[in-house]
């Protein structure tokens, strides 16, 4: 009888990367993307090269960025700020880390927004409600919206900024009913898909403890194997933290694998970090993400009455 070879692991889901996200996670700090590195993490990722080739032709004729050389020699020079759809926005991941440390709980408060924009300031009025999903608000009825986060004085100022403040009304209750159901956590499990969020955390979960195994396996990385994971992690981070509302500990089911995702998350790109040696060259996604995921110390100060630490849409006109 014979032994049968033991079942590998399947690995871990990563999330679709587009090529021009690829492009922008790989900006250095001092503004250059190195078309060598481009091409062998592109490669990596299953990109083709006529991939790549078509997507910087498209950035260079939408003037985001100056190309300067041949192949895969040449330099990409970014003309503003390109910072990329993976980048972190800081203050909303900060916010989720102090979550996990029991440095931002819930005092029983839902925060309720309503509008009524006429039709005739249609933009307005979309951009409006946007703004409200961004921040993760949840809607109960035609206009009417609910979060448990304080996010009324972010909404204030982007309904100042379109011009429809008069058409908002802020409140706040602790007297919640949705139908028949005042239990706050039952309310948020029929408000939000909790569901779908929880498996994009176990997807990033999974994906970083992968990455962190052979980050920290005897085997150094070679740098296109060091930047994948990096641009793999921070796409998956992004996956999982952008349609997720942020809920406090006290509304989410028990466990929630959103924490264990996060401090995985955290484990993983610091041993990336060090793995980098954080020598000059590495893209600034490095230190961006370095940044965000640090955790907050335990004797860091609760946010101040209407800063919810969360992220801040740009107004759009």
């Amino acid at each position: 009888m014979t032994d049968e070879p033991a079942a590998t692991a399947p690995a871990p889901r990563t999330p679709g990367i587009g090529t021009r996200t690829l492009v922008f996670a790989l900006v250095r700090e001092d503004g250059t993307v190195d078309a060598g590195e481009l091409y062998a993490v592109a490669e990596s990722l299953g990109m083709t090269d006529q991939q790549v080739r078509l997507c910087v032709r498209r950035l260079v004729a939408e003037g985001r960025f100056v190309h300067e050389g041949r192949g895969r020699k040449a330099l990409l020079y970014a003309t503003a700020d390109a910072t990329g759809a993976i980048a972190p926005d800081v203050e909303y991941v900060r916010h989720a880390y102090r979550q996990d440390q029991g440095l931002a709980p819930w005092d029983g408060t839902w925060h309720l927004l309503a509008f009524a924009v006429p039709e005739t300031a249609r933009q307005a009025r979309d951009t409006l409600r946007d703004t409200l999903l961004h921040l993760g608000a949840a809607p109960l009825q035609g206009g009417l919206y609910v979060s448990a986060n304080a996010v009324g004085d972010t909404v204030e100022a982007h309904a100042r900024h379109l011009s429809v403040l008069p058409s908002l009304t802020r409140l706040t209750s602790r007297d919640l009913r949705v139908g028949g159901e005042s239990d706050p956590a039952r309310i948020a499990a029929l408000l939000w898909p909790l569901d779908t969020i929880a498996e994009r955390h176990e997807a990033l979960a999974a994906l970083a403890a992968d990455h962190l195994a052979r980050v920290s396996g005897p085997d150094r990385l070679t740098d296109t194997e060091r930047l994948t994971y990096a641009v793999e992690l921070a796409a998956s981070f992004t996956t999982a933290m952008t349609p997720d509302p942020l809920l406090p500990p006290e509304l989410l089911p028990r466990p929630w694998p959103g924490a264990r995702a996060r401090a995985l998350a955290a484990q993983c790109w610091q041993a990336l970090c060090d793995e980098d040696d954080r020598r000059p060259g590495r893209p600034r996604l490095f230190r961006l993400y370095a940044d965000a995921l640090t955790p907050s110390p335990p004797t860091a100060p609760l946010p101040a009455e209407g800063d919810s630490g969360l992220r801040q849409p740009s107004p759009r006109a």
